[in-house]
């Protein structure tokens, strides 16, 4: 259910974004959505539908582009793609490692009239 309220985060950040330049209506929002994220798009995109009603972002494509699960160890520095959840360095086989990359939830831009 959390994603009603990251929904509607996400709208009025568009909605922000979008009537300070002055468009008239949003036609296009480009998420990134991490592969370790949580938010499942259908239900983005479900609620987006209802809240996004009446508003100049109603009717709007929601565009996902995933990010994949990536680790860099703390040891040696080594930046790895995680296979399997397996958070193991790939380089020095330490398991001192830390996500940079792959839960991430934001917008990373609007198309708008």
């Amino acid at each position: 259910m959390h994603e009603m309220s990251v929904t509607e985060s996400m709208l009025g950040v568009v909605l922000r974004h979008a009537e300070s330049n002055k468009a008239t209506s949003v036609t296009r929002i480009n998420i990134v959505l991490g592969e370790f994220s949580t938010v499942m798009p259908e239900s983005v995109q479900f609620y987006f539908d209802i809240i996004g009603k009446d508003t100049i972002a109603e009717g709007a494509e929601l565009n996902f582009r995933r990010t994949k699960l990536a680790s860099r160890c703390k040891d040696c520095g080594k930046e790895f793609e995680v296979v399997e959840y397996d958070f193991t360095c790939t380089k020095c086989k330490g398991e001192n490692t830390e996500i940079i990359s792959g839960r991430e939830f934001q917008v990373e831009s609007i198309e708008i009239d």
